[in-house]
């Protein structure tokens, strides 16, 4: 099973991806970009307030790709538990994000055009947590410290993921990401535990 932790810059979800290493030692815990040499020069990128937005989606597509093949891959064909502090969906919101404020590129709709890039080889997580947090508070928690952390672009991004969830809310499990740390833990290792029973039982039938 593929777990993915997504949300804005701030949201707390690499504490969160700590903490479930004590809960599922056994699993593979992962992270986008990756510390390979394809994630050095995403980071690279992020730094770069004129980096070409088009140039660097495929930075980060050849890291995402880089990464299914080398990590996520073997991991799910040995049956492992994945879980990834962000995943494609980032991509799709924050690159998205990135194309629609920049000029360089006219493309229809940034965001379906990102989706579009990776749909040919990626693999869709079993379950999403969107840690969620209004952009404001992102920022301060954040720091502002790139381009991405921005309070005005991450309402755009905000706004993206927003689309994301519509499209596939049964993938996506919605956190409040404003309450305290512990009570988003437990809210994240129930939405964790009933995936996983899911996975091994099949859903529960439906009370309608």
């Amino acid at each position: 099973m593929l777990v993915t932790l997504e949300g804005l810059d701030g949201s707390g979800k690499t504490t969160v991806w700590e903490a479930l290493q004590e809960v599922y030692p056994e699993a593979r815990f992962t992270r986008e970009p990756t510390n390979s040499w394809y994630g050095d020069v995403v980071y690279r990128s992020i730094d770069d307030d004129d980096a070409d937005p088009l140039a660097e989606l495929f930075l980060y597509t050849a890291d995402h790709a880089d990464h299914l093949s080398r990590v996520i891959d073997p991991a799910l064909d040995r049956g492992d538990l994945v879980i990834s502090d962000r995943y494609a969906d980032s991509r799709f919101a924050y690159q998205g994000a990135t194309l629609a404020a920049d000029d360089r590129h006219d493309l229809d709709d940034p965001l379906e055009y990102v989706v579009e890039v990776h749909r040919a080889f990626s693999i869709e997580p079993d379950l999403t947590v969107f840690l969620d947090v209004d952009p404001e508070t992102a920022a301060e928690r954040a720091g502002t410290t790139n381009k991405f952390e921005r309070a005005e672009y991450l309402e755009s991004v905000q706004t993206n993921y927003e689309r994301l969830i519509e499209r596939d809310p049964d993938r996506f499990v919605r956190v409040d990401a404003t309450q305290p740390p512990a009570a988003v833990l437990e809210r994240v290792k129930d939405a964790v535990a009933r995936a996983l029973d899911d996975a091994e039982t099949g859903p529960a039938p439906s009370q309608e």
